[in-house]
């Protein structure tokens, strides 16, 4: 409806509709509808209040190292920061995205993920902007149904999304019925991403040509990403190379690189990292030392250049002396038929320390018992990496941008044990 003050201007009559509180109708083509503006309109009232020689007074002022962007990180491991982004961080980034992806003017981008965050803003929006593919909003916020009509219905070459929202589109009891013929690339990211997921995205939903890509807001946000030419292998296990003028070395807990194939902690240097967390000077400090980023990711580079990601720093957990990664547990447990998504992290035990935890969310009609997973285990990973904990539920905690909060299982685990906080060894 039309608020009665609006409905009584004229057509494009901008200026008499300026009234307290008031939003504005404006219509995306050029038929006039009373109390509505045509786009055209706006742009011409635009045009002449249009003061050229104070936009160039103010635009020799400006600088592409200036902040644009404070960019709030997903809180995936406690409260989010503030990344302060530059013009610089978040628009080279994005060219470099596309160029990974092989996008073009002749490919259209389906973008179910949130504007607001770096995977709308930077790997979908600005990277269709730097070589002018068309992006197509499926909705106001993810749904795997609206999702799959608008790839079919707009021939989109091009999806994005976390691996969650893929699986939720795998699993669509009418995925059968969407032509998706037409896509051929994207990006899956956000989240490390499961290998069974990758195998399925690029056999049923024609994305031959997908990519992974890895980084973090404060990164703006991508350090690694494969190619559209790299081998199936590679896409399925690794998270690609390094994007160009960035620089990344893996160091043990003291700083030192370690050698090639060996784990430590991915640090990132170069034009992406951000100028640092808004009003927190203290942080920042913590997380850039000397130019390079500490991202808190465990990593293994091999000699190709290609890194895989282990898992998080504060996730690795350590059981009896052992140190387990999460990720590796949650791979093997992918493999089973009936599972459609699983987390696993760490709970505190009075005799090792740690213990595994894994939540399981399993496929539509199935079921299952802690004793069957656990046997799906035995003989086939470590004794020590089988969960002793296992609680099926419906859904994963998750942040707004399809991000799992490990914390969140962690802490609920720990109350409904009944266990103490921290390690006893």
């Amino acid at each position: 409806q039309l608020a009665p003050e609006l409905a009584t201007h004229a057509p494009g009559d901008l200026h008499a509709a300026r009234l307290p509180d008031l939003r504005y109708v404006i219509r995306m083509c050029d038929t006039e509808t009373p109390g509505m503006l045509t786009f055209s309109d706006v742009i011409e009232q635009g045009r002449a209040t249009l003061d050229v020689p104070k936009l160039d007074e103010i635009g020799a002022t400006l600088s592409c190292h200036e902040a644009i962007n404070i960019q709030f990180t997903s809180g995936t491991t406690g409260n989010p920061k503030g990344a302060t982004l530059t013009h610089s961080n978040v628009v080279n980034n994005a060219r470099y995205i596309a160029m990974a992806m092989n996008l073009s003017e002749q490919d259209a981008l389906c973008i179910p993920v949130p504007l607001y965050h770096c995977f709308g803003m930077v790997l979908a929006v600005l990277a269709c902007v730097s070589v002018g593919a068309n992006m197509v909003f499926p909705g106001e916020a993810f749904d795997p149904a609206a999702t799959l009509a608008a790839v079919a219905q707009e021939q989109c070459t091009a999806l994005h999304g976390v691996p969650t929202m893929f699986i939720a589109e795998l699993d669509h009891p009418d995925f059968a019925s969407f032509d998706l013929s037409r896509l051929r690339t994207g990006i899956m990211a956000g989240s490390p991403c499961p290998i069974e997921t990758m195998k399925k995205v690029v056999s049923r939903m024609h994305l031959n040509e997908i990519t992974i890509a890895y980084g973090m807001t404060e990164t703006s946000p991508v350090s690694f990403q494969s190619s559209t030419t790299d081998p199936l292998d590679k896409r399925t296990t690794t998270v690609g190379r390094i994007q160009p003028h960035l620089e990344v070395k893996i160091v043990d807990p003291v700083g030192n690189i370690v050698p090639v194939g060996e784990t430590g902690e991915l640090c990132t240097r170069g034009y992406s990292v951000m100028q640092g967390y808004w009003d927190d000077e203290a942080k920042t400090r913590e997380s850039i030392v000397d130019g390079w980023m500490h991202t808190g990711d465990l990593a293994t580079l091999d000699a190709e250049g290609y890194c895989n990601i282990v898992g998080r720093l504060k996730d690795m957990l350590i059981r009896g002396g052992e140190n387990i990664y999460p990720r590796e547990i949650e791979e093997f447990l992918f493999r089973h038929p009936k599972i459609q998504s699983v987390q696993v992290f760490g709970v505190p035990d009075s005799r090792y320390g740690e213990e595994v935890c894994a939540w399981v969310v399993l496929r539509p009609g199935e079921q299952a018992t802690a004793e069957e997973i656990q046997q799906f285990c035995n003989g086939q990973i470590a004794h020590y990496k089988v969960p002793k904990y296992i609680r099926f539920v419906d859904e994963l905690p998750m942040t707004v941008t399809g991000k799992v909060q490990k914390f969140v299982m962690r802490e609920r685990m720990i109350s409904e044990l009944k266990l103490q906080e921290g390690k006893t060894a």
